[in-house]
């Protein structure tokens, strides 16, 4: 797995191209990342749902939550599955749809300035070793390539709108992600 910085993809790892980004506001540079979490239908794992919601193609007859979200237009730069598999939808160059009403250090519209990682899971449920994993590697190849996202740039969806979500949730290990990246920083 490798970013390319001139193209903001990754090789090595599932594209799934989303139409829902658009460019980033002319000048601005990438600044934050922000770990959220997603489970279609809530709480299900390996569904590939998520997959057609960041392309606009969820069917809202298929399940009763899925009337209430078809509507939307969202997206992720990346999603990263229980088994560690990660997904790409959006250019980390591009302005994916991942964080909506948001701010951070009296920024709003965080969308502008961030890169959004989605891990398949919900609040209350341990994340997978394999997820950890797959999220230090991105996140390490994300910090290279946009060194301004230091440790304190590094938060979650419930960091940048309190008032409206609340993930990567509680069963999020901080302490274990911040350690492996601060690990990585001692080896260099």
């Amino acid at each position: 797995m490798r970013l390319n910085r001139a193209t903001g993809w990754f090789t090595g790892i599932t594209h799934c191209p989303s139409p829902n980004f658009n460019d980033r506001p002319e000048g601005e540079s990438i600044s934050l990342l922000v770990i959220h979490n997603i489970s279609l239908p809530p709480a299900c794992f390996g569904t590939g749902k998520v997959q057609e919601f960041f392309r606009n193609r969820l069917d809202p007859a298929e399940h009763p939550y899925f009337e209430s979200i078809c509507h939307l237009t969202v997206s992720a730069h990346l999603f990263v599955e229980r088994d560690g598999a990660a997904t790409q939808f959006v250019s980390l160059l591009d302005r994916a749809w991942h964080a909506g009403v948001s701010c951070f250090e009296d920024r709003e519209g965080c969308n502008d300035f961030s890169i959004g990682i989605e891990l398949e899971g919900t609040d209350d449920q341990p994340y997978t070793d394999a997820q950890y994993a797959m999220l230090e590697r991105l996140t390490r190849a994300i910090r290279a390539a946009w060194p301004d996202i230091g440790p304190a740039r590094i938060c979650g969806h419930s960091d940048i709108a309190p008032t409206r979500k609340t993930d990567p949730g509680p069963a999020f290990d901080w302490s274990r992600y911040r350690a492996a990246l601060q690990n990585e920083e001692d080896n260099v």
